[in-house]
């Protein structure tokens, strides 16, 4: 069976555990993944699935992914990802596997998703720099230190600088799964998970030793 799953994050909310507790969690939108190709030891080298998410009409898109859902009597998904799996037994191609047959309460998962987008940002805020004085003459509140000394003539590679900020593909481990709402087709995980609302989530059951 697949020990992962895709979804959408729609957002956090809060509900109450028996205790009365409040609980934080994100929801994730998971609905049916369809099954478009089976991956075995013997002919790939290892055991996977690729799976299609999110119906989406044929015209959008290109000819060759469309190709790829061939297999599946021409029914086309948004997102095509390939997932893990423990055992290939039970999974067939052009099979919809529910988010409920690889998760339930209580397991701990590791979320992978792309962080948001922050764009051109200096040290201060992608580093944390503490900055120079604010008063006293200076005249570089939040600027850089240099970028080298002068007998390397170059800036070493994994120097802290100004640039681009976010936009990284980003896993949170270690997260709870607190509900699976088959009907609503929603996933409950306490606490925050990567990316902006409206993003693609793989939801990943997490092993000992993970």
């Amino acid at each position: 069976m697949l020990t992962a799953i895709l979804g959408k994050k729609l957002g956090m909310t809060q509900i109450f555990d028996e205790a009365g507790r409040m609980v934080p969690v994100t929801v994730v939108g998971a609905g049916a993944m369809l099954v478009t190709q089976v991956k075995t030891a013997q002919t790939d080298g290892y055991d996977g699935v690729q799976v299609g998410y999110e119906p989406l009409h044929e015209n959008r898109l290109t000819k060759p992914v469309r190709g790829q859902f061939k297999r599946v009597a021409g029914k086309t998904m948004r997102y095509l990802r390939e997932l893990p799996v423990s055992s290939l037994e039970g999974i067939d191609v052009g099979r919809e596997i529910q988010p409920h047959e690889v998760l339930s309460e209580g397991d701990v998962v590791a979320v992978t998703a792309v962080s948001k987008g922050k764009g051109f940002a200096g040290g201060v805020k992608r580093w944390h720099f503490h900055g120079a004085d604010m008063t006293h003459g200076s005249m570089i509140h939040r600027k850089p230190q240099s970028g080298g000394a002068t007998d390397a003539a170059r800036t070493f590679k994994g120097v802290r600088r100004p640039g681009r900020m976010g936009g990284r593909t980003v896993t949170v481990k270690r997260l709870k799964v607190v509900r699976v709402d088959q009907e609503k087709g929603v996933v409950l995980i306490k606490g925050a998970v990567p990316g902006a609302n409206g993003g693609l989530v793989t939801i990943k059951k997490m092993e000992k030793g993970d």
